[in-house]
C-alpha cells in the first residue's frame, strides 16, 4: 500500500481536485480535512459547529481520504485534521510529514483496531484470528474478511495479518466504511457469519452485539490515541482556534454514544444533543476556564 509508494505521488491528483490552490487561515477562516468515518464525521462536525457558532469562524470542511489529508497539511492546503491515529495506525504517514505538521492535542484515547464478529458466533469455534484457518470456519465465512477503503490503516494492517497468520485462502474484501456496516447489518439480520475490519470508537458496537477476535501475534496493534494535527504555522497565525482545538478531549464512551445517536437521527442532531448535554465541557474548550 502506501509504504511502498511516495505519499506525494499517491495523493497529488486527489489534492488538486479536493483543495485547489493553497490558502492559509486568515480572517477567522479555517479549512479542516475529514474522512467519512463515523468518529471523524462526528468530531469534525462538532468542531465546526462550535467554531462557527461560539467563536465566529468561517469553516470549510474538505472530505477526502486519509493520505491526501496528511499531504494537504504538509503542503499548507489544509489547516487541520482531526483523525490522526497514533502511534501505529498512521505511523507511516506521520513519518513522511512529521517536519511539516504540528500535533495540537489528544482528542480521545483507548482507540483500537481489530477484526470483529457478531457475538452469536460460538466462541469455542471462533475466538481468535488463528481459528480462521479451521475448515469449518472457512466454509461459514466463505474465506472472506469484509474491509473498508484501501487507504485506511486497518486495511494495511489486515493485509499484514492475513500474511502473518498464513490465511492465504482468504480475501480481504475492499469497500468502504458504509459498505462494511451494510454487509454487517445484512449478516446479523440473517444470523450469518461475518468478520469485519473494525475499530473503536464506532457506532456499530452500539447497534450490534459484537466482539473482537483475539490477535495473539499483535499484528493489528494495541490501544491508540487519536490526535488533532495542524499545518506548520497555524498555531502562531491563529492561536485562538489552535488553543480551542488543543483543549478538546472526549471520553470514548461518550463519543461512541454520540455516534450511535447520529446513526439513529443525523450527525447534525447528534451534535446539537451533545452540545446541549455538555455545556460546561464545551465552555472550557472555548474559553480555557472552568
Amino acid at each position: 500500500m502506501f509504504m511502498k509508494t511516495s505519499l506525494k505521488a499517491l495523493t497529488a491528483g486527489a489534492l488538486a481536485l479536493s483543495f485547489g490552490t493553497a490558502a492559509y487561515a486568515a480572517d477567522n477562516s479555517v479549512k479542516i480535512g475529514w474522512t467519512a468515518w463515523s468518529d471523524a464525521e462526528f468530531v469534525t462536525k462538532l468542531t465546526q459547529r462550535i467554531l462557527e457558532e461560539r467563536m465566529d469562524y468561517e469553516v470549510e470542511l474538505v472530505q477526502t481520504d486519509i493520505a491526501p489529508q496528511y499531504q494537504g497539511l504538509s503542503d499548507g492546503d489544509l489547516d487541520l485534521m482531526l483523525m490522526s491515529w497514533q502511534p501505529g495506525t498512521h505511523g507511516d504517514y506521520m513519518e513522511k510529514v512529521c517536519n511539516d505538521v504540528v500535533p495540537l492535542g489528544i482528542l480521545y484515547t483507548h482507540a483500537r483496531l481489530g477484526w470483529a464478529i457478531p457475538a452469536y458466533i460460538p466462541e469455542e469455534t471462533l475466538a481468535s484470528i488463528e481459528d480462521l484457518s479451521k475448515d469449518e470456519v472457512k466454509e461459514q465465512l466463505d474465506e472472506t474478511i469484509t474491509g473498508i477503503d484501501p487507504g485506511a490503516g486497518i486495511t494495511r494492517l489486515s493485509k499484514d495479518a492475513l500474511e502473518a497468520y498464513g490465511l492465504d485462502d482468504y480475501e480481504l474484501q475492499i469497500s468502504s466504511g458504509a459498505g462494511m456496516t451494510a454487509a454487517l447489518e445484512r449478516a446479523t439480520q440473517r444470523d450469518e457469519w461475518i468478520v469485519v475490519t473494525g475499530w473503536s470508537p464506532h457506532w456499530m458496537f452500539g447497534a450490534y452485539d459484537l466482539r473482537y477476535l483475539e490477535d495473539p501475534k499483535g499484528i493489528l496493534g494495541s490501544f491508540e490515541r487519536v490526535v488533532a494535527l495542524a499545518r506548520e504555522g497555524f498555531y502562531q497565525e491563529d492561536i485562538d482556534a489552535a488553543s480551542f482545538i488543543s483543549r478538546i478531549q472526549i471520553p470514548i464512551d461518550d463519543l461512541q454514544a454520540a455516534m450511535y445517536d447520529a446513526q439513529e437521527t443525523s450527525y447534525e442532531e447528534a451534535v446539537t444533543k451533545y452540545i446541549e448535554n455538555n455545556e460546561a465541557r464545551i465552555n472550557y474548550w472555548v474559553s480555557g476556564e472552568f
